[in-house]
This record gives C-alpha cells, sequence and structure tokens, in this order.
C-alpha cells in the first residue's frame, strides 16, 4: 500500500462530518488500497463530542484508518494534510441577517485559511461545504494565496445537480441526459439556474434544453422558483430556520 494521506474534516463533531468520516476512514474516498490518517477539527467546547467520534472510529478496526488527530487548533489540524473537507460553519440563527452570516463565516474562514497557508502541502484539495459554500471557499482561498485557486472547490454542485434533475423530470429523461446547467449566484434567493447552454437527450436526439421544453415563462420563472424553494426548504429542514 502507499503512504497514508492526512485528511482534515472541520466541523467533526457534526451530523454531517459523522457520516463522512466513515466513507473516507474505510475507502470510499480515496480508494480501497489507500490509508488514511484522519485530522478531526472543531472548537473547544466540541471537543468531548470529537472523543467519541475517535473511539467510534477505533471500534470500526477500519484497516486503512492509520491514525486519528482530535484537536481544537487550526495549525494542528492542518498540519501536513493533502485533502480538506471544510464542513464547519456558522449556520443562519433566528433574527440573524445575512450579513450577520456571512461575517461570522469569514471569521471562520480567514482562519482556516491562514492555517492552511501554514502548514498544509502545497498540493491540497480542498471542498468547502458550510454555507454560503461558494463565499467561504473564496475567502478562504484568499487567505492561502500560495495554494491554486484551482484547488478549492465549492459545493455548490448540490444546487447544479438540483437544476438538472427538475429539468430531466419536466423532459421525463434521465439526469445523465441533461447537460450544461450552469448556477450563478450564492447559496441563497440570489442564485439564478440558467440553462441557456444546456442540452438534453429527448428521444435518442440531443437538443438544447430551451428547444425542448417550449415553455420560456417556466424557465424564467417556475423553474428559478422552484430550485431557490428547495434551498430553503433544505435549510429549514437542517437548521429549523432560513
Amino acid at each position: 500500500m502507499s503512504e497514508p494521506v492526512r485528511v482534515v474534516v472541520t466541523g467533526a463533531a457534526g451530523q454531517i462530518a459523522y457520516s463522512l468520516l466513515y466513507m473516507v476512514a474505510k475507502g470510499d474516498v480515496f480508494g480501497p488500497n489507500q490509508p488514511v490518517i484522519l485530522h478531526l477539527l472543531d472548537i473547544p467546547p466540541m471537543m468531548g463530542v470529537v472523543q467519541g467520534v475517535v473511539m467510534e472510529l477505533s471500534d470500526c478496526a477500519l484497516p486503512l484508518l492509520r491514525g486519528v488527530v482530535p484537536t481544537a487548533d487550526p495549525d494542528v489540524a492542518f498540519k501536513d494534510v493533502d485533502a480538506a473537507f471544510l464542513v464547519g460553519a456558522m449556520p443562519r440563527k433566528e433574527g440573524m441577517e445575512r450579513k450577520d452570516l456571512l461575517a461570522a463565516n469569514v471569521g471562520i474562514f480567514k482562519v482556516q485559511g491562514q492555517a492552511i497557508e501554514r502548514n498544509a502541502k502545497r498540493t491540497i484539495k480542498v471542498l468547502v461545504v458550510g454555507n454560503p459554500a461558494n463565499t467561504n471557499a473564496l475567502v478562504c482561498s484568499k487567505y492561502a494565496p500560495s495554494i491554486p485557486k484551482e484547488n478549492f472547490t465549492a459545493m455548490t454542485r448540490l444546487d447544479q445537480n438540483r437544476a438538472t434533475a427538475h429539468i430531466a423530470e419536466r423532459l421525463n429523461v434521465s439526469c445523465a441526459d441533461v447537460s450544461n446547467v450552469i448556477i450563478w449566484g450564492n447559496h441563497s434567493s440570489t442564485q439564478f439556474p440558467d440553462v441557456r447552454h444546456a442540452n438534453a437527450t429527448v428521444n435518442g436526439a440531443k437538443v438544447s434544453v430551451s428547444e425542448a421544453i417550449k415553455d420560456d415563462e417556466y424557465l424564467k420563472t417556475q423553474f428559478v422558483e422552484v430550485s431557490v424553494f428547495c434551498i430553503f426548504f433544505n435549510l429549514f429542514l437542517i437548521h429549523g430556520t432560513i
């Protein structure tokens, strides 16, 4: 087997990380023959929960898991890491305006970007999960200037997938038959799903989505509204607030 890759997961005490860690540790992410060392980062008050996560990982006796580093120190968390899943972020709470949410997350992702710059491998790949994902990714990359910008990815792919699925359902085709749907804007009401360059394969023929649907009013109104509504509905289910 090759040398272990070091993988940091932030917000390690949270529910998303809880599901992600097992997949990484058992080989679903980096391959069935790639050993990993997990770095688990969370805030100091959550370290008791993180220790419980460490115990559960130990109980699994996963052959590929060569070590676990639980920490509340970003410099320790990002030391020599090959990949980062930035899951932890401030969720919107009741009474918070969007500017308040952005300000809180700028602080979080600035610190993590600086820790990446000081400690991580120059080849690190970073996936930002915490919303607003694309803004957080921009902030993080700004404070890690020596890391190539293409090494940072924001998981707004979820929004792109959702818009693609709506088009596929409307045309009664598989999602695999729909391509080039684009999402502009942030993970919020400012988002705009764009199908001007999208294509779909319908009855064996590849045509533009606009030509296939033949309903510009739907694409300009209902399609956009449904895509944004799904985002807010999911935020409500996860956090109890929009």
